[in-house]
């Protein structure tokens, strides 16, 4: 017998977030999240996403035990914008056991039904900065930080209860410090005198501070007709701001500028955390934030963490840019391995650039959907 009961106490939710923990500890590939950001992501009061967004969060218990978890969020934002009433479901986890899957994903679809809305679509979070999809494809990899992971039983109870796709997130694996092939250089050397614009690798976090506010309006407009996005407030770039950009390492951060110093093109990369945050095992004190800074200041991995064009300057090789100058500093800083961002497969002008380096396929997460 399953019993679902709304996470809605501090007490409550803390059992939600702590779910995955007793979940996954066995798995060795399982990358947990620091605790201090699930409580920031899922207040109200702290992530500003709740100015257009609405959620609940569920448990599931067998026998008086927790057996499961899922959000049920509504963007009215997105849904307005996509014309597209549905509930998401994310953050969901639960034990190789039908009943309870079913029992979480009835009780998101019933909480929607409630308030007007017509099915559900996910894994998805507030925004494209939370973890999107579920994994289908790479159980075997140690996931990025911003990866979805998951049992290989996962997919299969959603497809059993009606849910199809709706569409996948594809990632490569690359040597990172591969050679830039010589026609890349010649064409990127045309395309930055044909177009007058500058590639810019960053020295400081004074200086990506100076370009902040131009590569989020390059970001919303890039991202704007990628599925479920919806453009982000200054409140949610403020928080991203402080959320991310202290992470952020200089070298890795990369801009596209026009004449005007506007940002056109940006790539965005990280040092590999997984490792880091699966020492820490979730929590940045007494230990954990020692990992962390250790990983940041010595690394040989990276993840492509965002990349986008804006769409008055797609197909004009813009985006060869900025993966030719993370790809020299790969190089110069003895970098070994990339990971690239999750990237929707039907974004092929995201995902042409990739045709001319060495990869092989990594991970494949899928956003499901039923009416």
């Amino acid at each position: 017998m399953v019993s679902i009961r709304e996470a809605t106490t501090k007490k409550e939710l803390k059992k939600f977030i702590l779910f995955p923990f007793e979940l996954y500890k066995d798995d060795k590939n399982w990358v947990p999240p620091l605790i201090s950001d699930e409580w920031k992501t899922f207040d109200k009061k702290k992530n500003p996403s709740f100015s257009h967004c609405e959620a609940a969060y569920f448990l599931a218990y067998q026998n008086n035990k927790i057996v499961g978890r899922v959000a049920a969020i509504i963007n009215h934002k997105a849904n307005k914008t996509w014309n597209d009433y549905r509930t998401r479901f994310g953050w969901i986890a639960f034990i190789d056991d039908e009943d309870v899957s079913k029992a979480l994903l009835d009780a998101v679809e019933a909480w929607g039904t409630t308030k007007g809305m017509q099915g559900l679509h996910g894994p998805l979070g507030f925004t494209d900065f939370d973890s999107e999809g579920m994994l289908v494809e790479g159980f075997e990899h140690q996931p990025t930080i911003t990866t979805a992971y998951n049992y290989p039983y996962f997919p299969r109870h959603l497809e059993k209860q009606g849910f199809v796709k709706k569409i996948d997130w594809v990632q490569y694996k690359f040597n990172a410090s591969q050679s830039v092939p010589e026609k890349v250089l010649k064409i990127n050397t045309l395309i930055s005198e044909k177009y007058h614009v500058r590639t810019l690798v960053m020295s400081s976090r004074k200086e990506i501070l100076k370009y902040v506010d131009s590569f989020f309006r390059t970001l919303n407009t890039s991202f704007s007709k990628l599925y479920g996005f919806s453009e982000l407030s200054p409140q949610q770039v403020k928080y991203y701001v402080q959320h991310y950009f202290g992470f952020a390492r200089p070298e890795l951060i990369c801009f596209v500028v026009d004449e005007h110093d506007e940002v056109i093109g940006f790539g965005i990369s990280f040092p590999s955390l997984s490792k880091a945050f699966q020492k820490a095992k979730g929590r940045l004190f007494p230990f954990g934030f020692i990992h962390i800074i250790r990983a940041l200041r010595k690394y040989d991995t990276i993840d492509l963490y965002l990349t986008g064009v804006h769409p008055d300057w797609h197909r004009r090789g813009i985006h060869a840019l900025y993966h030719v100058a993370l790809n020299e500093v790969s190089i110069q800083r003895n970098i070994n391995t990339a990971f690239s961002a999750g990237q929707l497969e039907t974004n092929h002008d995201a995902l042409g650039i990739w045709d001319n380096y060495e990869k092989e396929p990594w991970f494949r997460t899928r956003c499901f959907i039923r009416d």
